[in-house]
């Protein structure tokens, strides 16, 4: 283990000496917002560290969903590449529309909905009003301003499920809830999505959605300010053709669950293993 952590520390200062010699440079100061979510915190990790290598200054803020599109809708930040779409967050983009740019997706293959251990006897949202008492009458969910938790109350809504109350709380709270009843083979229901490192440590599965009020597949999109393009033309390009994999994503979040994991050092690392892609990304 120590010597991990030495082989770790080196390469890792490696990675981080390019963008310290970029610096030099002052290209500028670049502001990307993103939700605490552990998705999110791999993905702008990692641009932040392409773009620092460029020569950028690269500040990170972690807001609400609701308050990470309106930074950006304002111009308070120069962009995201946290968005989920179409579904989860449609309702924020509509408000914003007009004040920020969509370059896309990037990365193709997410989805969201009610999750369960797979041990759990039930398979649809519509069973679970039915069997409320066994899951504590509680739908375990994170952030209240998170795109998932107004379409959970939807579900709720639309499944009749008067027994069942959504609870709150963090992404950190939803996992922990999540697996302290895996430890007891209790029954749990959470809010989830694809991709997440939980999929890669647990044995879950996706309750059907008849109703179809998750929707299906989505995508995650890069949102960036109006004007972008004419004040910072390489961050937009940058930003532009960035685009990884599910399989890409969750291996760093696989390596952000390590102990002493520190996300910067762990996108520094994927950064470095894969050149090949990032160098798509700046051509």
């Amino acid at each position: 283990m120590q010597a991990k952590k030495k082989w770790l520390s080196m390469f890792v200062g490696a990675v981080l000496a390019a963008p310290l010699a970029a610096t030099a440079a002052d290209k500028g100061e670049v502001e990307l917002t993103y939700v605490e979510w552990s998705s999110e915190v791999a993905s702008t990790n990692v641009i932040k560290i392409v773009l620092e290598q460029q020569g950028y200054e690269v500040e990170m803020t972690s807001v609400s969903a609701s308050a990470m599109w309106q930074g950006v809708g304002s111009g308070d930040a120069d962009g995201m590449v946290a968005a989920w779409l179409p579904s989860t967050h449609g309702h924020y983009l509509e408000k914003v529309q007009d004040d920020v740019v969509d370059l896309g997706p990037n990365l193709e293959g997410t989805k969201i909905g009610l999750v369960v251990p797979s041990y759990v006897d039930v398979d649809s949202i519509a069973e679970l009003n039915a069997h409320a008492e066994e899951f504590d009458e509680e739908i375990i969910g994170i952030d209240p301003g998170a795109g998932i938790m107004s379409k959970t109350e939807k579900a709720i809504e639309e499944y009749g499920m008067d027994d069942l109350e959504l609870v709150s709380g963090s992404g950190a709270t939803m996992t922990a809830a999540l697996k302290d009843a895996i430890k007891n083979e209790e029954a749990v229901v959470v809010t989830g999505w694809t991709p997440h490192w939980k999929f890669a440590r647990f044995d879950l599965k996706y309750l059907d959605d008849p109703k179809n009020v998750y929707g299906g597949a989505e995508q995650i999109h890069t949102i960036v300010r109006d004007g972008l393009q004419e004040d910072m033309p390489e961050v937009y390009r940058i930003l532009d053709r960035f685009e990884w994999t599910p399989a890409d994503m969750q291996q760093v979040m696989i390596w952000n669950r390590e102990d002493g994991a520190e996300p910067a050092e762990t996108a520094a690392r994927w950064v470095e293993e894969n050149p090949d892609k990032v160098s798509a990304w700046l051509d």
